[in-house]
């Protein structure tokens, strides 16, 4: 890898060294508690907007106008895996963005947040050429303003990868920014395994998400027993072999790794931000990964998996640092 590797200034208080107090507090109640307290204006003011993605395929936007004079910027906000645009971190950095001009855009893909009955094939990694569709809706549909990306976990892989086609899809991008993305989605897997909390955790959200798609399209889907699958490697491998056009989960999982030579074409301008201690993105995947010159990755001893939380009251250190790099010059 040919860049600098910069070193982040993160520095968490007493209590917040851990990566699992940073991974688990950053979602925990008492944040979304006080991060939906805090947005519920800015919740309420949000317009629902269908995202037509071509081949038919719909995503829902929740769209807000900034809090002072406009900026002419867009900032789209894509959550993690089974988050939605109303995840905490969204919000939080929503409503900062929003008090600094911006326009924010909290875009769902496909099954997540209220979105299930607008697509009926199931939501998988690999569905790129949709993101790839939203944007160019969104410079479609708002000319006049500059557009940014934030992805978090499994949406700062797809935002990564929608950076990487930008020019072959002639989609205008002011700069990309990937909060704990996914490198190799294989090493993740194993991560989470080995650390069971958080494998159950995914799993009961995706058997939740699951349940809402069979209600939503019942003469489609009959999903049997969804409690038998006991480790994300098999939920998976059933759902890959049976649901996608991946003939198995290795062809499935190479599909959204962006470790090798994913990103050495990039040309807008990308900052990774990355954690030593991310219980479930493993930090040597950098090693494997070659990047063009417009890509800059900060390294962070400490953070957890989105986490950056700064100390006991709970206040995200990743707002001031996304809005940090969005106004660098482009």
């Amino acid at each position: 890898m040919s860049n600098k590797i910069k070193c982040a200034d993160f520095n968490p208080g007493p209590g917040m060294r851990g990566a699992h107090a940073q991974s688990i507090l950053a979602s925990a109640q008492p944040r979304i508690f006080i991060t939906r307290r805090r947005a519920a204006r800015y919740r309420s003011f949000a317009t629902d907007i269908l995202i037509d993605c071509g081949d038919g395929v719909r995503l829902l936007g929740r769209y807000n106008e900034p809090d002072i004079e406009p900026n002419g910027r867009l900032a789209v906000l894509i959550h993690g895996w089974e988050g939605s645009s109303d995840s905490v971190y969204n919000l939080s950095l929503g409503l900062r963005l929003r008090a600094e001009g911006y326009a924010t855009l909290r875009l769902n893909l496909r099954d997540h947040g209220d979105s299930h009955h607008l697509n009926e094939e199931l939501f998988h990694s690999c569905r790129l050429p949709e993101v790839v569709g939203a944007f160019r809706w969104i410079n479609r549909n708002y000319p006049h303003l500059r557009v940014a990306i934030i992805g978090f976990s499994l949406g700062g892989n797809f935002a990564l990868r929608v950076a990487a086609q930008a020019g072959e899809a002639g989609i205008e991008l002011e700069r990309v920014v990937a909060i704990c993305p996914v490198l190799d989605p294989r090493q993740t897997m194993k991560a989470l395994e080995a650390r069971n909390l958080y494998e159950k955790y995914f799993i009961r959200k995706w058997r939740r998400s699951l349940e809402k798609k069979k209600s939503a399209f019942p003469h489609t889907y009959d999903f049997h027993n969804l409690t038998r699958f006991v480790n994300l490697f098999e939920m998976t491998d059933y759902f890959v072999t049976r649901y996608t056009d991946y003939a198995d989960i290795e062809t499935y999982l190479r599909g959204y790794t962006i470790t090798g030579d994913r990103l050495a074409r990039v040309q807008v301008p990308t900052t990774l931000l990355l954690a030593d201690d991310d219980p479930v993105i493993p930090i040597h995947g950098l090693q494997e990964m070659a990047m063009s010159d417009a890509v800059d990755v900060y390294r962070s001893v400490a953070g957890g998996h989105c986490g950056f939380l700064q100390d006991l009251t709970l206040k995200s250190w990743l707002d001031e640092f996304v809005l940090k790099q969005l106004q660098l010059p482009a």
